[in-house]
């Protein structure tokens, strides 16, 4: 007879090197309008999918791409003006 053992101690095993870096919590942090706003604009996509979209669900999304292409603009600053160490 074959015994199944089992990987508990492999699988909630937790190492300190798997957290992230206090660098990566403030990228992720940075990024977050970004997200919510691709969220918004999924959303917004998704919800005409099974039927023909209304003038208010093309409002919706060219709303919601107007927000995701600002968070990205303003995200690209953000980083360009870190990067360049806000010399100007």
């Amino acid at each position: 007879m074959t015994h199944i053992v089992t990987v508990q101690e492999a699988v909630t095993a937790f190492e300190p090197w798997l957290e992230p870096t206090n660098s990566e919590l403030d990228a992720i942090e940075a990024e977050e309008p970004v997200i919510r706003a691709e969220m918004d604009e999924l959303d917004a996509v998704l919800a005409v999918l099974d039927r023909t979209p209304t003038e208010v669900d093309r409002q919706r999304i060219r709303r919601a791409r107007r927000r995701l292409l600002a968070a990205r603009r303003d995200l690209a600053n953000t980083t360009a003006a870190t990067t360049a160490g806000g010399a100007a």
